[in-house]
This record gives C-alpha cells, structure tokens and sequence, in this order.
C-alpha cells in the first residue's frame, strides 16, 4: 500500500490555518483574474509575466502528478492528499478565472460559442464548490483529468497569443494537438488499456479528440482578440480612419454610393493577425475582403473594408462576419436592405460597442463614441 508522505509539524499546522480560510479563496481567484486581464490590456508585459506565475503554477502541479506516478511502488511517495488537492484546487480556479474574463468579452452569445463559454462558467463554478470538486477528484478520476486538460486546453489560447504573439489560428493548432498529451491520464483511467490494440485505440481516441477540437474552433471564442467598436457608413476619412455620412440602405441607391464598414478590434501588443471581413446576402456569400490587424493600440486596430459591386437587386438580410484567418468569429454585423428607405436599415456612422459584456469593454477603455 502506497502511504502519503509526512510533513513536519511546522507545515502541518500552516495546512491546518490555511484550511479555516479556503472558503476565501475562490474569492481571491476571482479577483486576480479579472486583475490580470485590466493588467493585460493597459500593461501587456507587466500583465505577461503574471501569465507566466500562472504558467509556472501548472509546471508544479504536473511536476507533483508526475512524481506520484514515477514511485507509485514506494511506499512513501506520495504528498498528502490534502496538498495534492489543495494545490491542484488552487491552480484551476486561478487558471479558470485567469482566462474566462477573455472568453467573456469575446464570445457571441447568440452562437456556438456560447456553449464553449458556458462549459467554463460550469467548470469555474466546479471549482469553487468543495463537495462537486472533491467528489470529482476522488470518485470520477477521468472526469478529474478531463477537468485538467480543459484547464490546460484554454490557458493555452490565452497564453500564446499574449506572450508568443502567435496568431489565433496557430494558438489554436498549438492547443489542438496538445489535448493528445493532456488527455492521456484521462484515457489510461478510463481505457485503462492492455496490449497494443489497446494502447493504439487510446491513442487513436486521443487523435480524435485534438481533431475534433480543431474542427470545431468556429465553437470556440478568440480569446485575445474582439471587436471594440463597429459602424457601418457611406464615406470613410482615411486620414482619420473615422466612418462619415449618413444614408438609408435603399435599393437604387446603395448601388449608386457603396458602403463601408468599419471594425475596431482589440489586440494583444506584438501580435500581426490576418482577419476577413465575409459579406452575405440571404445567407451566401458573396464577398470576402482580406485585412491585418497589429495590435497594441488601446482604442483597437481600426480597419474598414469597401464594397461597390452591390447586384442590382439587393433586398434582403445583409450578414457580414468578422472571421480570423482560421474560421473563428469575432463579431456579426447584420443589416437589411429594402426598396423603402423608411423600412431599411440605417448607415449612420456611429461607431457602437457589440452587445456583450458592455462594462468589460468601458473598463479597458473601449468606449463608443
């Protein structure tokens, strides 16, 4: 029987002490994580380091885990039970509520991605209830490792675009075929595999996993990029990069004029993304209008597209989706056009915050103006 280690008496009791107050520190996660995000997005690099204490809490966590397995046969090789879990506790809530402000701000709730961010909300809450989290972690053990790799999955994405300036798309290959590694505890629990076909159907499933997390990035937010601001505008002042003019979106007379719209999107500092914006008329496409984005402007990188070659019947439901290069959704602009000006949307020039979690956007200094 393998036995847990003892601390000294010193440590002991600091356990003892800390345990009163854990009830506390769901609260100090909170806190700290939407902390970091404000840090992140007024001082990206003083925000980055914090990023990578948290990075370095999972390297000690996954250190211990993979010290318990390597002296399983020893009879003293485990720290206690209360460490492990305290530890392991500690991590997922700080990871959790580290990145789902991010997941927050920039999800579009009325899509698939609502069911990504809600998963999170449903696993930070997990994480703060001792009963649901401790039975988990002793009674359902590959639903515990589970529980890690979509820990370890989402700190990936917030992660990589903020201190590797990789794009969304490349963060989100990266974190893709990472599940085939974070999914194995997981698997071995539940499989618990014998012989070669054995361990090739693990794997096999664990491939499939990372695949399906990749054809399924539609349903996951871009972390660290959003829009701060659209509009939708006859003239555009290039030297201002600022929507003008006013006009209803009429038959006849959008072909005659043209619109623009104008994106501002929020993006971490260093990070060069190209971004499309796809243009639909009654659900089809019919335009696709390439931009790049740099990011680390506190109003957001601005750019706009021009569309001219409107058909000559254009009424309908006009949709225009703001997509990475990979397929992921930052925002939807939708707009109608009608042979009655009064019943036709309106291009305005206003540039509007995206519904969504409107203080977030006010308190990182997204205002609408």
């Amino acid at each position: 029987m393998i036995k847990e280690l003892s601390l000294p008496p010193i440590f002991q009791r600091w356990i003892a002490r800390l345990r009163r107050y854990h009830y506390l520190w769901p609260i100090f996660s909170f806190a700290s994580g939407i902390f970091s995000f404000f840090l992140i997005n007024r001082q990206q690099s003083l925000g980055a380091y914090l990023a990578l204490a948290l990075l370095l809490t999972w390297s000690l966590l996954l250190a211990e885990n993979l010290w318990s397995w390597l002296h399983r046969h020893r009879r003293r090789s485990r720290l206690p039970r209360i460490v492990a879990s305290f530890c392991a506790q500690m991590t997922h809530q700080e990871t959790l509520f580290f990145c789902l402000p991010f997941f927050l701000i920039t999800t579009i709730w009325n899509s698939t991605q609502a069911l990504f961010t809600s998963l999170l909300l449903i696993a930070a809450l997990v994480s703060i209830i001792d009963p649901l989290y401790f039975r988990l972690a002793d009674r359902l053990r590959w639903l515990y490792f589970a529980f890690h790799g979509l820990c370890a999955f989402v700190l990936m994405l917030v992660l990589l675009p903020l201190m590797m300036h990789l794009t969304t798309g490349e963060s989100i290959l990266l974190a893709s075929g990472a599940i085939v590694i974070v999914s194995l505890p997981s698997l071995i629990t539940l499989m618990q595999p014998h012989g070669v076909m054995g361990w090739l159907a693990m794997f096999g499933l664990a491939g499939l996993l990372s695949t399906g997390a990749w054809l399924g990035r539609d349903g996951i937010p871009p972390a660290t990029l959003w829009i701060a601001g659209h509009a939708l505008s006859p003239e555009f002042d290039a030297s201002t990069r600022q929507p003008r003019g006013s006009m209803p979106l009429a038959n006849g007379i959008i072909q005659q004029r043209g619109l623009y719209v104008y994106t501002s999107i929020n993006a971490p500092r260093g990070l060069n993304e190209r971004i499309y914006h796809v243009w639909r008329h009654d659900g089809r496409i019919v335009d696709r209008v390439p931009l790049t984005i740099r990011g680390g402007r506190e109003q957001g990188y601005r750019a706009w597209s021009h569309k001219q070659n409107f058909p000559e019947d254009s009424r309908g439901k006009w949709r225009i989706d703001i997509v990475t290069d990979t397929g992921q959704r930052l925002g939807v602009i939708r707009f109608s056009i009608a042979d009655d000006a009064s019943t036709a949307s309106l291009a305005d020039g206003r540039i509007k915050t995206p519904p969504g979690i409107s203080w977030l956007h006010l308190a990182t200094g997204n205002k609408s103006t």
